[in-house]
């Protein structure tokens, strides 16, 4: 078995590792090296093996890494995927660790720095990585000092193995089938499959060489629904209070009236996303012990990520009208007219990420150095994004449609929460014959952005063992450079009525359905759906879209580039003194940044590209102590400093420009900004038992300052903060510069426990049971500006998992309950409310059997029970205006032999 190879690797393979980040850590095979690897650390991980890995029901790594402590993750984000549009792709994306957004993780792959190919933050899209292929998985909660600074959460390092770290060669090769319960639904086929290998030899005189190689190609078809309330209340004003104090369309909130309360449904999108996802890549490592004091190494990792995703939404928008009410003295909400739409958009993406490093560990007397250079690459582009709406008030040269009547309240509520539209019967017949009953509206909108990050640099380390009281003293250096690229191009083409010629133009004419989803959503809505010929928009699009206006646009050209340089200089060093059983770890780091940013100015007076340039310099003391008083037990406490520097986009951002009677309105990025920084205090005691037994208790606590947080690409706390008479030569009466600024202090506190008891001490088939859980609560607080108070984004309150196993002889089964709790995830936007998340709830499946010649057959089955995958809404206590995801079951069959 694979895993009894890599639990046999050697001491001295451990000891030659090439990244501080990973520590003594290389390969881990089972959950038992996995908690004997958390108790040695010097610092607070959590660790998910090779057993654990393979046993898990998910689409990624980052939804596996979901099963860890005090880890969360994400289906969505604040870019060009964000909110439901990102979430209705019905998987995992994003990691954060400690209460922290994912934009405060680092992540590693055998210690590189992964490149951050996403435009407008710092995360890493992680679900472009496959479970396979990976072996050991390094969640840091805090950073000794030969760590990068920059990781106020935690690092996640990426381990693959080497050929060395296994008992003996190896070699496998896996197929796998897979069907998708919510794709079965709309009578799709909602199936894929995948294939990996990979193999592991050791050649030469005495074995001196090593070489490991994995690959990979899944293909995942989907097809899931979703419910965007929120969308339409934020885009289309689908939103209004029940009762005001105006007789203004949305209204204002009555004194003393709960505002949540209040609130109401005047308007929803529903429909269904298809697409598919299909990934490709693989790992490799090439290592050479040339004798017992020089080890040098190759190691490298590709994964790439193509998604194509069409969603088909039917719109319900009311026309919002008062009605006086004497007895109360208030307006109360009547909804007067409607106008019945389709809108179809999609969301294409190539992700990639790549990783190369190069290096070797000599050892000189009580010297080890340990030079490495490396190089990554990140991609994330969205090539042919393409979207095109239908409706029965279309107004045009040659259209001039009207609203439906209508009258009363939009919606109800079942049950379970769910907005139930109260459609009349000419709603239900526009939207189920859209077809041929609504009018074609523009030609198309596209849009073409791409986005990458290159990452190359070099660093140093060298340790020099003392052998007494003082174990050893290291120091290093480390330089990256990083070359950010960004560039958007938006075209809209003219209406198909003013193109045409003609009024009554449908998308049958066009050639645009070829048939419809007998539900929207199944199980809750009983009204169709398009299907739209993705390729005919695209031939129409094309048809019509004037490339010479195009090339001649400079703000098409030009507007949404953004250029970004960033080198980081860093400098450290630590020891370690050993007095008696305990251990003191002091470090200090110096992390010097110097970016600089090429963007955009629009102002029609001068358009041109600019420069700004800004610089950091932060010392980052680290204080570990750890008491160990036996084998079995270790009690620890840190006191470390970090920081997290702001995304490129809100440095400088593309300039824009309004002008008003004499006065103008600059928005642009700050150069100025801080970077976010904290104080991270943690304490937590670790036991083990010879029985398989792990328990942790740990508490923690950041004091943040400057907080700043993910807005996408939209300005962060952009108010006005300057102000004069002059800009670019011209004068006026006033200008006004809007820019992002940082907010205020903020906290995390939360306490963490895992336990984990394996039952071997009981006789025969009994022996085979294990149980785990592991828990989670934090508490936060933030100043997001001028001391305004919120929770932090994206923070779950709660994280946790329970989890059974059963191992006996060839049979293991696991079955395993995720949890994570109400988030925040945007400030102030709906009503002045912020943006929330449900919790969401998932089990998972795995059941695997090996037979005795080397094949393994696995089942397993995400989400078993069918939860919603996603649920945001407005307010903290209200689910009037909501976004809902179903994304269903995942089953897959597995086949592996190992040879």
């Amino acid at each position: 078995m694979v895993a009894a190879a890599q639990a046999a690797a050697q001491d001295r393979t451990a000891a030659t590792s090439e990244t501080a980040e990973v520590g003594e850590i290389v390969v881990v095979g089972t959950r038992n090296d996995a908690m004997r690897t958390q108790m040695r650390s010097d610092n607070a991980v959590s660790v998910m093996s090779a057993e654990d890995l393979e046993h898990t029901a998910v689409h990624n790594v980052a939804e596996a890494l979901a099963l860890l402590p005090g880890v969360s993750v994400q289906n969505t984000g604040n870019s060009f995927f964000g909110g439901v549009d990102g979430a209705s792709r019905g998987e995992g994306m994003f990691v954060g660790v400690r209460g922290m957004n994912s934009e405060f993780t680092l992540a590693l792959i055998n210690g590189v720095n992964a490149a951050q190919g996403m435009p407008y933050s710092r995360q890493v899209q992680l679900s472009l990585l496959p479970p396979s292929g990976l072996k050991t998985i390094v969640v840091n909660k805090n950073s000794t000092a030969d760590m990068d600074g920059d990781a106020i959460g935690g690092t996640i390092n990426f381990v693959t193995p080497s050929a060395f770290s296994m008992a003996d060669d190896y070699a496998s090769l896996s197929v796998s089938g897979r069907v998708e319960s919510r794709a079965r639904d709309y009578d799709e086929d909602g199936l894929g499959g995948g294939v990996s290998g990979e193999i592991a030899r050791r050649f030469g005189q005495n074995d001196q060489f090593s070489l490991y190689v994995s690959a990979f190609y899944d293909k995942r078809n989907f097809a899931n629904s979703m419910i965007a309330g929120l969308m339409a209340a934020q885009n289309d004003g689908g939103w209004a209070y029940l009762h005001s104090t105006t007789d203004s369309a949305a209204g204002v909130n009555p004194d003393g009236m709960g505002q949540e309360a209040n609130l109401a449904l005047t308007g929803m999108n529903v429909g269904v996303s298809t697409g598919y996802t299909e990934r490709f890549g693989g790992n490799f490592s090439l290592d050479w012990r040339a004798d017992d004091s020089l080890d040098v190494y190759l190691r490298g990792s590709y994964a790439f990520a193509e998604t194509q995703q069409n969603s088909t939404l039917n719109q319900f928008i009311q026309n919002r009208a008062r009605v006086f009410n004497t007895a109360t003295g208030l307006y109360d909400l009547n909804l007067t007219n409607s106008s019945v739409r389709v809108w179809y958009t999609t969301n294409p993406e190539d992700a990639d990420l790549s990783t190369l490093t190069f290096g070797a560990v000599k050892r000189y007397g009580a010297w080890t150095l340990s030079p490495s250079l490396f190089y990554s690459y990140g991609g994330n582009d969205r090539p042919d994004h393409i979207e095109a709406s239908m409706r029965n008030n279309q107004s045009d040269k040659y259209n001039t449609g009207s609203l439906l009547p209508y009258s009363g309240l939009f919606a109800g509520y079942d049950a379970d929460g769910y907005p139930m539209p109260l459609l009349t019967a000419a709603q239900q017949n526009l939207v189920n014959n859209a077809g041929s009953a609504l009018l074609a509206r523009r030609a198309g909108q596209r849009t073409e952005q791409f986005s990458n990050q290159q990452k190359v640099g070099a660093r140093f380390d060298a340790q020099y063992d003392f052998g007494g009281a003082l174990s050893y003293v290291k120091t290093g250096v480390k330089y990256v450079e990083s070359h950010r690229r960004v560039s958007s191009h938006d075209w809209t083409n003219d209406h198909f009525a003013n193109l045409l010629g003609r009024a009554g133009v449908t998308w049958d004419e066009l050639g645009l359905v070829e048939g419809y989803f007998d539900s929207a959503y199944p199980g809750l809505y009983n009204i169709r759906a398009p299907k739209v010929n993705h390729d005919r928009l695209v031939e129409l699009f094309n048809q019509y879209f004037d490339a010479e206006a195009a090339a001649a646009d400079l703000c098409y050209l030009n507007c949404n580039t953004l250029k970004g340089d960033e080198n980081v200089a860093a400098a450290y060093v630590t020891g370690k003194w050993n007095l008696g059983a305990v251990e003191v770890l002091p470090g200090l780091r110096y992390e010097h940044t110097q970016i600089e940013n090429t963007y955009w100015n629009n102002d029609e007076a001068a358009q041109r590209f600019e420069s700004n340039s800004t610089e950091y310099n932060e010392w980052l003391p680290s204080l570990f102590v750890n008491y160990r008083p036996t084998d079995q037990t270790v009690y620890r406490a840190s006191i470390t400093r970090a920081y997290m520097r702001p995304a490129l986009v809100q440095l400088g951002g593309s300039e824009t420009t309004e002008r008003g009677d004499n006065s103008i309105t600059v928005t642009r990025g700050n150069p100025d900004l801080k970077t976010l920084k904290s104080w991270n205090f943690d304490t937590s005691a670790e036991w083990s038992n010879d029985f398989g037994g792990y328990a942790m208790v740990g508490g923690y606590y950041k004091q943040l300052s400057d907080y700043m947080y993910d807005n996408g690409s939209t300005t962060v706390n952009g108010g006005e903060n300057g102000g004069g008479t002059e800009y670019n030569g011209e004068i006026f009466d006033r200008v006004t510069i809007v820019s992002p600024t940082n907010g205020g202090d903020g906290y995390v506190k939360g306490v963490e426990i895992q336990l984990y008891q394996a039952f071997d001490m009981l006789p025969g088939w009994l022996s085979g049971l294990g149980a785990g859980v592991n828990y989670t609560r934090q508490w936060t607080e933030v100043d997001i500006g001028g001391g305004e108070k919120h929770r932090m984004q994206n923070a779950p309150d709660e994280l946790a998992n329970v989890k059974l196993n059963y191992a006996w002889r060839n049979l293991t089964l696991d079955l395993n309950w995720n949890y994570s709790g109400e988030t925040v995830t945007a400030y102030n936007r709906v009503a002045g409310l912020d943006y929330w998340t449900r919790p969401i709830r998932r089990t998972d499946l795995h059941a695997g059997y090996a037979f005795d010649n080397g094949v393994m057959l696995d089942l397993s089955v995400s989400n078993l029970f069918e939860d919603y995958s996603y649920w945001a809404h407005v307010g903290r206590n209200s689910l009037a205006l909501s976004d809902v995801v179903n994304s269903g079951r995942t089953t897959l069959l597995t086949l592996k032999y190992d040879f």
